[in-house]
């Protein structure tokens, strides 16, 4: 999914747009005065970068700027890391990653759950600075957290279960076992419409397993990467394990590049587009890094004759106008009946936080 800046709007059947003192009046009292006031824990919201386990305001590639989705206006400005972060982040990790692996499944477990527990009791936050950064409806945020901590309450669990294999010998006499060890250090790249939860699914399997993280989340969307990142210290996550970097979109290439050829990043996990997904496995290829790559997600929906047309424009409009930032009439000149469900919802460029929004 891609944001649509205001000059960008695709052609749709009916958009109305609204003057920025009409949304504002839709929107909660406390946001008029900052997003930090609306807060019931204002801490939770950093523009430092955390690198090697330590919050920092001042870096390598000074400043860059997180605007809101909706109308523009600046969200924070953000510390942004450059190769020297890198760097550091991925000598900590590694160091960290040596101790970690040592301590038992249950005793990586037990952080796991102390970091879900820690994300459902500050939720209401945690959802607020997810859609004002990435602009979808607060329901929708909130849903996602949910969805975000349940990654921690599973692999805190399954950290108990890595279990090996016996296998039957070929050979008299001799006995086959395979056992499962943590990879290392590992580059978890992450896009901005799931900002928490493309992160806690990645991270969440690779602490269980014993390894560490890097975590480079999407430009537009860092303010919920380093929310995380509070929480992560107050559940017991060992210093320099897990590292978040900011990068504005001109040093994200360079960055990416520098991760994939690191040699002490053992493995790259990636969300986001094909077309970079390519790059990334390339630049991987060439040390043969192991990858895990979830890319594109722009399908077509094709229905066909003897569909239950209801159906599917309910689940067209679950699929394909969630988190898109603009609510826009759909056109399908073959379905004519899919508009109906449109009519009532005036298509309006909204803030998430406006009451009664199914799309940002």
């Amino acid at each position: 999914m891609m944001r649509t800046a205001l000059s960008q709007l695709p052609t749709c059947s009916r958009v109305v747009l609204r003057s920025p003192g009409a949304l504002l009046s839709t929107f909660p009292s406390a946001l008029k005065g900052g997003l930090a006031a609306n807060l019931k824990d204002p801490t939770l919201l950093r523009t430092s970068t955390f690198v090697a386990g330590e919050w920092r305001e001042r870096t390598s590639a000074g400043t860059y700027d997180v605007t809101d989705p909706a109308n523009g206006d600046l969200l924070a400005t953000m510390a942004a890391c450059g190769p020297a972060e890198v760097e550091e982040s991925v000598a900590a990790a590694d160091a960290a990653q040596k101790r970690w692996a040592h301590k038992t499944g249950k005793e990586r477990g037990i952080v796991l759950h102390a970091w879900f527990d820690l994300m459902v009791a500050n939720g209401e936050d945690l959802a607020k600075i997810l859609t004002s950064e990435a602009g979808k409806p607060l329901g929708e945020a909130r849903a996602e957290v949910g969805y975000a901590a349940s990654f921690f309450e599973w692999f805190g669990e399954e950290a108990k279960r890595t279990y090996g294999s016996v296998i039957p010998e070929t050979v008299p006499g001799r006995r086959l076992l395979a056992t499962k060890e943590p990879v290392g250090t590992c580059a978890l790249i992450t896009p901005w419409n799931f900002p928490a939860a493309m992160i806690t699914r990645k991270v969440g399997p690779c602490l269980a397993a014993g390894c560490s993280a890097v975590i480079k989340p999407a430009e537009d969307t860092p303010l919920s990467a380093l929310a995380l990142m509070v929480l992560a210290e107050r559940a017991g996550v060992p210093k320099g394990l897990v590292s978040v970097l900011p990068v504005p979109r001109s040093g994200a290439r360079a960055v990416g590049e520098q991760l994939c050829k690191h040699d002490k990043v053992r493995k790259v996990s990636f969300t986001g587009s094909t077309g970079v997904g390519v790059q990334l496995q390339q630049w991987c290829a060439e040390g043969m890094k192991r990858t895990s790559l979830e890319l594109g997600g722009n399908a077509p929906f094709i229905v066909f004759d003897d569909a239950h047309i209801d159906t599917a424009v309910n689940a067209l409009m679950a699929a394909k106008v969630r988190a898109t930032n603009v609510l826009g009439a759909v056109h399908a000149q073959s379905i004519a009946k899919s508009l109906e469900p449109l009519e009532p919802l005036e298509p309006i460029l909204r803030r998430g936080c406006c009451a009664h929004l199914f799309a940002g």
